[in-house]
């Protein structure tokens, strides 16, 4: 109950500080203006996770991928999933825009769009973790693949999530 109401309260000084810097913006322009937003921030991941999916999707289609290792081939079902997950995610807000258009349901369209985007984004991290740790396993062993998958997992985990998070909360503190 208090984390819906420290949330309430965020939601209303948010509001708030858009009236003052925004000069008046109502709820339904600043719910346009996010969705505007959100979708132009998919248009550039959409394009990359497709590409990537296309490209996955041609591996088994290729001679050297009979000498995969079975866990390399477990690994590689796993990113193809992610991949294809991710674009689903990624997809999905342009999909219930569509679907839910003039049905006077913008705050739930935003609303969901955001934590599809987060998601999409989560998995993009995860397949492309993935492809990396498969190149590095199939060019320089099990080795530098377990390397520079713990390197890539740590460097999207804290570019994509650890430092915007620690922004946001750096911004609530300093308002």
């Amino acid at each position: 109950m208090e984390q819906a109401q420290s949330a309430g309260g965020r939601e209303d000084r948010d509001r708030e500080w858009d009236r003052e810097v925004r000069g008046g913006e109502t709820e339904t322009e600043q719910l346009d203006r996010n969705l505007t937003s959100l979708i132009q921030e998919l248009r550039v991941v959409q394009t990359g996770v497709q590409l990537l999916t296309g490209f996955l999707l041609t591996l088994p289609f290729q001679a050297r991928f009979t000498v995969m290792s079975t866990p390399m081939r477990g690994l590689y079902l796993a990113v193809v999933a992610a991949s294809i997950a991710a674009t689903v995610f990624l997809i999905a807000p342009v999909a219930a825009h569509r679907i839910l258009f003039r049905q006077h349901r913008l705050g739930s369209v935003v609303r969901t769009a955001h934590t599809f985007a987060l998601v999409g984004l989560a998995l993009l991290g995860l397949a492309l973790t993935g492809v990396a740790v498969l190149i590095f396993d199939t060019v320089a062993g099990a080795v530098a693949a377990t390397v520079i998958g713990v390197c890539f997992a740590v460097l999207f985990l804290l570019t994509w999530f650890a430092h915007p998070w620690r922004e946001r909360r750096r911004g609530v503190r300093t308002r």
